[in-house]
């Protein structure tokens, strides 16, 4: 039986292995909708970086199809060389967008990059009333010390990504959810997509748009 918890449920399994920090900034849910019964779902990365765009919404597909959701993607339905500059431009994607039969539309934008500075002091200080572990021993206590004592303190760097996703109504063309996030220093995009879709995976089960999964025990 195909499984009617639909988005990002089970996406549990992304959580193995390393992960990228994303943080949920705001939401908004359009009151009493909800995501449970959606099963097919339209995903746009919205990026004039091709690469990108291929392999976030490539990503998103591999994920939720091994969930049973049907996936098309945005790249399939327009190409690099679509024509962005026809006049029945609205008409035409909304008709490619609609002959897919997708019930739900994704989009992912970034919003922008920014760089955050963090000061990072030294790795020395004083505890004179400390009297036991390394103190204990003067080799235990120079080995302890000497490499980090007069480490000078400095500045590091963090790229931070400011996305927005939204979540609408494919028949009707509303939205039903937004979420706007930030994403610290992804090393890669399959780094991203797991820390991405677990973050927004818990802010649309807390927003109350889909609800979180059932364990269930067999009875002895």
């Amino acid at each position: 039986m195909k499984n009617s918890v639909k988005i990002f449920i089970a996406l549990a399994t992304l959580l193995v292995g390393c992960s990228t920090t994303t943080e949920v900034i705001s939401s908004w849910r359009k009151p009493n909708a909800t995501a449970d019964n959606y099963d097919h779902l339209f995903v746009a990365a919205l990026s004039s970086n091709i690469a990108a765009k291929q392999a976030v919404e490539d990503g998103i597909q591999q994920q939720l199809q091994e969930k049973g959701i049907k996936v098309d993607k945005g790249l399939d339905a327009f190409p690099p060389d679509f024509n962005t500059n026809s006049a029945q431009r609205k008409d035409l994607v909304l008709s490619r967008i609609k002959s897919t039969g997708a019930d739900g539309i994704l989009t992912i934008a970034l919003l922008k990059e920014d760089t955050e500075t963090h000061y990072r002091p030294g790795s020395g200080y004083w505890n004179p009333g400390l009297r036991y572990g390394y103190y204990n021993s003067f080799w235990n206590y120079y080995n302890n010390w000497y490499p980090s004592l007069y480490a000078p303190d400095y500045y590091d760097e963090t790229k931070v990504y400011y996305l927005e996703t939204n979540l609408y109504n494919a028949k009707a063309e509303q939205l039903i959810w937004t979420a706007q996030s930030k994403t610290y220093d992804p090393v890669s995009i399959s780094s991203f997509l797991k820390g991405y879709l677990k973050t927004i995976q818990q802010q649309m089960i807390k927003d109350g748009l889909i609800r979180p999964t059932v364990q269930t025990t067999a009875a002895l």
